[in-house]
């Protein structure tokens, strides 16, 4: 009878897939993106959006219209080139942006009065007037104090993770999810980074939710790996990482089913209100979410348990379990029965246990000597 598929293994949580022994290639490919990623946000920068730069943004019905030739009028009104000229959504419902340094209100008004007689855009009503030409204004003051509340809200969000999984589960649990949220939050951003993404409040929002959702399916791992490993010590057949490596295997089909699930969603949502209906704000949360969610599931299958096995097997302990698992087995392995290799074990855990406890007994009974070195106790004003 054949054995049953990968996929199959998989769908049942049957699988006996070893992500835990070859998490040495997965560290070495998620350092490599590591770099990666960190030399983009080094060398490229964040294409940061006016609510953090501060600037200008104006936005018309785009029509048939070319972008180079509203940059040319654009510029050729304000005397500015514009940082951005850009169409977005489908149909009808396409929009023309155009980004640029904050500009005076003698500056937006020329702009508006160009633009409304070289195109002469139409509002919602189907009339053609400048007030169809909408546009806002962020100051770089404003910029700044979001900037800092988007890094504090971060801040705040790693520390809470952190309190939660601490107090919720295993503190060496705490340390390796944060680690995986670490390793999340570089991948992101530097893809974000490199691919020149525009950074609006909107992505920040949507980076928060998907580091919340790679969490959660990071705590839910985690409590299968606590249900398995509980009393491992006194088994000597599997390590912690073997145990470790069964929660994943047993877990995963819900990993991969909860992220198709999040993600049909999320692609509705680009489809619909950034391809047909052209919002872009909804374009910018869809997005962060999409990248976020693929990979968040992609690290707390490869990366967030086996940093927790790392960690456990640094402890003593799990050091000293990990050399009895190896020694029942090289028992088996030269002829013994398990049967046997457990009652020696057994008898071996008792002797240990009754010499401690003997020890302890005669740490409890022995008395100090007296001056002469017997084994008399000696009080003052008696002289033996």
């Amino acid at each position: 009878m054949s054995s049953p598929s990968t996929a199959t293994q998989i769908f049942t949580g049957d699988g006996n897939i070893d992500f835990v022994d070859k998490r040495r290639t997965a560290y070495w490919a998620t350092l490599a993106i590591i770099v990666v990623c960190l030399l983009g946000i080094t060398l490229r920068g964040f294409n940061l959006g006016i609510d953090f730069e501060g600037g200008t943004k104006m936005n018309m019905p785009a029509a048939n219209l070319e972008t180079s030739q509203v940059e040319e009028t654009f510029t050729k009104a304000t005397g500015v080139d514009p940082e951005q000229v850009q169409i977005v959504g489908s149909g009808d419902t396409r929009i023309l942006e155009i980004n640029s340094k904050r500009l005076t209100q003698g500056q937006i008004d020329a702009a508006r009065q160009a633009l409304f007689d070289a195109y002469k855009p139409v509002n919602s009503a189907g009339q053609q007037t400048p007030d169809a030409i909408g546009d806002s204004t962020v100051s770089e003051s404003w910029g700044s104090t979001i900037t800092n509340r988007m890094l504090m809200s971060m801040g705040v969000f790693l520390i809470a993770a952190f309190a939660y999984i601490a107090i919720r589960l295993q503190r060496e649990m705490a340390v390796a999810a944060i680690l995986a949220l670490f390793v999340d939050l570089i991948t992101i951003t530097g893809l974000y980074a490199i691919a020149g993404f525009e950074v609006t409040p909107a992505t920040v929002i949507g980076l928060l939710t998907v580091l919340a959702f790679s969490l959660y399916d990071t705590v839910i791992v985690f409590d299968k790996v606590r249900e398995n490993t509980a009393g491992y010590l006194g088994n000597k057949r599997m390590t912690y990482g073997e145990h470790a490596n069964l929660a994943i295997n047993q877990t995963v089909m819900r990993s991969i089913s909860t992220t198709v699930i999040s993600v049909l969603p999320i692609l509705a949502l680009m489809i619909v209100a950034v391809w047909l209906m052209g919002v872009g704000t909804l374009k910018d949360l869809a997005l962060i979410q999409l990248i976020g969610v693929i990979w968040g599931t992609v690290s707390s299958i490869f990366l967030a348990t086996p940093f927790l096995v790392s960690i456990k097997n640094r402890t003593k302990e799990c050091k000293e379990h990990n050399a009895e698992v190896a020694e029942f087995r090289a028992r088996l392995a030269s002829g013994e029965t398990a049967e046997e290799a457990e009652a020696e074990e057994i008898e071996k855990e008792r002797s240990r246990a009754e010499a401690a406890a003997a020890q302890r007994r005669g740490t409890c009974t022995e008395r100090p000597a007296g001056p002469s070195g017997s084994g008399t106790s000696w009080r003052p004003g008696h002289n033996n």
